[in-house]
């Protein structure tokens, strides 16, 4: 998927032209990595495929608007889908604006030897196991990087209640996993001792 410059202004030049052959190859070339985004947001498959669609209809619609000296193709398009995700959670369903003081333990994540233990698609079955707000907010914060600033902007909660969604993500996770891999026993083993 990795496009040179020349091709890559050259495919975003025929789709502002509205040539559908290079729509369909730029679509086509995306598809998975950009579905598999919106599905990191919304567990429900045809929510995803709804973001999805809503997501390539904004990139051909503002293609005009990317700049190959600005980035990447396939980020700006991933960016779009990310918003697109947010836009209908938002729609979709609602969070609740809880907020909690995080002690230090509770900021603490997985152990490196249960994260060895586990496989990459492993991990992204836990996630979509969280409740949706929980779920997206460790997506934005975890895996795209945003700050609970940004979180809280584009979900309109606080910085506070995106905090505890990411530490109620890492908490839930952390003891999913261990239940998995056997680790909370080892550690139960070695204090009793």
């Amino acid at each position: 998927m990795n496009l040179t410059k020349k091709q890559t202004e050259k495919l975003v030049k025929a789709c502002i032209n509205n040539d559908r052959s290079a729509q369909e190859a730029l679509y086509k070339l995306y598809y998975a990595d950009m579905l598999r985004v919106c599905t990191n947001y919304l567990a429900d498959k045809e929510l995803a495929r709804e973001a999805f669609n809503a997501g390539f209809l904004k990139v051909f619609e503002s293609i005009k608007n990317f700049d190959t000296e600005k980035g990447e193709l396939g980020s700006w398009i991933r960016k779009i889908m990310i918003y697109s995700s947010i836009d209908l959670y938002r729609a979709e369903l609602k969070f609740s604006s809880q907020t909690v003081s995080l002690t230090e333990q509770e900021t603490d994540f997985i152990s490196p030897a249960i994260l060895e233990k586990l496989y990459f698609e492993d991990i992204l079955k836990h996630i979509q196991t969280l409740p949706a707000s929980t779920q997206t907010v460790f997506n934005l914060s975890v895996i795209d990087g945003f700050s609970h600033k940004e979180i809280g902007e584009q979900l309109n909660i606080s910085e506070g209640t995106s905090r505890w969604h990411l530490s109620e993500a890492k908490k839930q996770l952390r003891g999913l996993l261990e239940n998995k891999t056997g680790a909370g026993k080892l550690t139960e083993r070695r204090g009793s001792k």
